[in-house]
């Protein structure tokens, strides 16, 4: 046993809710039409009974079919930090107490201090701003999933323990745009994966800044969709994804408007009277890729610029315009056509019958009370319906009988269902409450001569010297070096005290009921 990092190993919803279920009335009312023709049409009863029985049970089956959909909470921010560093609190940000309880975090940053020795280091341990919403999201149960960065770009995704196993093919790639394509304080990061089977993909892009460069960022956003791709046969591009959220620091501006219209209309909360000169709902009118993404309407304070550590806008002498910039947008994949079912190897027609997504944006608003940064956080939380396509996980683990430092433990694992697997996969142990897969206690490689057959038990003995001395909660994580992620976890169990402890210090003796 030894740290595996220090020792190297030789374009969904292709059809809207109402859509569907017109589909399924449809198909509904034939059954019955067909079931009726039974009854009038049979002569023996036997067959007319057994007929009906076979018509109803493919209706129940239809009127069934969209009933196990699941709902699944997905909280995004998007924040210019401005080189800041973090401030020492982010739960209201994060929204820790909202019911129900968050499934996915997604946060996109720009701005990130990325000065070359610090971009270094960043690359080293993680950056502070990573640190930071780990340790707040950890003793939650969120665990980070991934992450991309590409200078001051960043993108992070955290999870819920029990979604991990669903969550696979995670691919992540970047874009530069800064000075023609060869300098990434501006572009695009993203990162795509399978929730249980759907396709999903983040953007978080940080486009041109000044007023008059709207037109740029059009591009810089096109160029960025036609230049990003993944490894990945029926999602190769970003729009291929069922569910694309576009977000970021997009530096779309007010037009027209002079400062004092602009600051009276946000004083007074009428920011519908701004509206039609957002550059990026102006754009929408004539831009055909704009129109196939959604957006919440923007009943909140413009974002940018703000003097920092207060909610004035900017009293500088550039006396910066308040605008929009910070912006949250998704895109569920229009229907393809019969003729683009046969020619395209993306989802078909039928898949997205049987498995439709629906996104409902719950709250699209931004945390005035944040001033590290002359922006401020944009937060949009989504609620996602699905009907799962992969509800099993592909590995069994199991902690075989009871485990302490004081003896070596035991543990199994099963492969369910083929995948990649790889005599480079490893078996961590976790304590309650990690904060990623490398967060281990220990870990021990899988079956090192071959890769397991599918149902083959096989056992793996871990070193009571790699075992920790005191009582506590654990799982143990099966992690894919293919897929990039932990895909199973044991059920939770307890190590127990080891007899070192005391030896060691680690606990007071206790003799005759008094510590000693």
């Amino acid at each position: 046993m030894s740290d595996m990092f220090d020792v190297p190993r030789v374009r969904s919803d292709s059809m809207s809710s109402t859509a569907s279920l017109s589909t399924l009335r449809l198909m509904l009312r034939q059954r019955l039409s067909q079931l009726l023709t039974c009854v009038e049409d049979l002569s023996s009863d036997d067959e007319a009974s057994e007929e009906v029985s076979r018509m109803l049970d493919e209706a129940f089956q239809l009127c069934g079919r969209n009933t196990n959909k699941e709902s699944f909470r997905l909280h995004m921010v998007t924040w210019n930090v401005g080189t800041a560093e973090p401030p020492a609190d982010v739960t209201s940000l994060l929204q820790l107490d909202s019911q129900p309880a968050t499934d996915l975090y997604v946060i996109g940053l720009q701005e990130v201090n990325s000065t070359p020795v610090r971009y270094i280091s960043d690359l080293i341990a993680e950056d502070s701003w990573s640190h930071l919403l780990m340790d707040t999201l950890a003793p939650k149960g969120y665990i980070k999933v991934t992450s991309v960065r590409m200078q001051g770009l960043l993108l992070i995704l955290f999870a819920k323990q029990v979604h991990l196993p669903f969550i696979r093919d995670i691919q992540s790639t970047y874009t530069r745009t800064g000075l023609f394509g060869y300098w990434g304080n501006k572009g695009g990061v993203s990162v795509r994966f399978s929730f249980y089977g759907h396709m999903l993909c983040f953007l978080n892009c940080h486009l041109a800044a000044h007023m008059n460069y709207a037109l740029q960022r059009m591009d810089e956003f096109e160029y960025i969709l036609d230049t990003q791709d993944f490894d990945i046969y029926n999602t190769p591009y970003v729009l291929d994804h069922k569910v694309v959220f576009w977000f970021g620091d997009l530096n779309f501006r007010i037009a027209d408007h002079g400062m004092h219209f602009l600051r009276s209309s946000i004083n007074n909360d009428r920011f519908n009277l701004l509206w039609n000169k957002d550059q990026l709902t102006m754009l929408k009118k004539n831009e055909p890729i704009l129109q196939e993404f959604e957006e919440g309407p923007l009943q909140f304070k413009p974002t940018y610029k703000f003097d920092r550590f207060s909610e004035t806008y900017d009293t500088s002498g550039k006396k910066r315009k308040p605008a929009w910039t910070d912006r949250i947008l998704w895109r569920i994949k229009p229907k393809a056509s019969d003729s683009e079912d046969e020619s395209r190897s993306t989802t078909s027609s039928a898949d997205d019958d049987e498995y439709p997504v629906k996104v409902t944006q719950d709250m699209y608003t931004c945390d005035v009370s944040y001033g590290v940064s002359d922006h401020k956080p944009v937060i949009g939380t989504f609620n996602l319906e699905i009907r799962k396509k992969v509800e099993t996980a592909l590995v069994r683990l199991t902690a075989e009988g009871c485990w302490s430092a004081d003896e070596d433990a035991l543990l199994t694992y099963t492969i369910l269902e083929t995948f990649e697997a790889s005599t480079w996969d490893w078996i961590g142990l976790y304590k309650i409450g990690f904060k990623s897969a490398s967060d281990y206690i220990t870990f021990a490689w899988v079956k090192d001569d071959e890769v397991a057959a599918n149902g083959e038990v096989v056992m793996v003995t871990v070193s009571k010297d790699e075992l920790p001395l005191l009582a506590g909660e654990y799982v143990v994580g099966y992690y894919s070096s293919n897929m990039q992620t932990i895909i199973a976890f044991s059920p939770t169990f307890q190590i127990l005290e080891s007899k070192r402890a005391v030896m060691e210090g680690l606990i007071p003796e206790n003799i005759n009921g008094h510590e000693k």
